[in-house]
């Protein structure tokens, strides 16, 4: 008799927490409720005060937007953000992301890449001194 194997599924991960509080609990916070639970480089920067294009950007998305783009790089994840697609510009073009949970109180550019990662080919005729002698096909 055949033992018949069971294929394990790998194991969902649990509900995404931060600090202790889910992500419908993020959203349903207020500004002021998420300054002690942000990091202290997020929590300067929105006790500072939001930029003209900043606020223009959380306009944008709580208007309701479908297509959201900006060149605001520098603007923190905040968790009514989450499962929106924002187009942000690298420098090039506009790269889509769509805001997981993971991503809150990180910062729009480090979503899209401004540089490429290089895939350099293999060398050519002569750039190395043991290619000098191969025969041309």
């Amino acid at each position: 008799m055949a033992k018949k194997i069971q294929k394990k599924l790998p194991r969902r991960k649990e509900e995404f927490t931060y600090h202790g509080f889910n992500a419908e609990a993020l959203k349903s916070m207020t500004i002021e409720e998420l300054l002690p639970v942000m990091p202290s480089r997020a929590r300067r920067k929105v006790l500072r005060g939001w930029t003209i294009s900043e606020d223009t950007l959380l306009a944008d998305l709580r208007k309701g937007d479908s297509r959201v783009k900006t060149h605001v790089r520098d603007m923190i994840i905040l968790p009514e953000m989450i499962g929106r697609e924002i187009e942000i510009y690298n420098g090039k073009e506009f790269v889509k992301v769509e805001i997981q949970p993971e991503a809150v109180f990180h910062y729009l550019g480090e979503f899209a890449l401004t540089r490429r990662k290089v895939a350099h080919g293999s060398a050519g005729i002569g750039a190395t001194r043991s290619s000098k002698f191969v025969p041309l096909k």
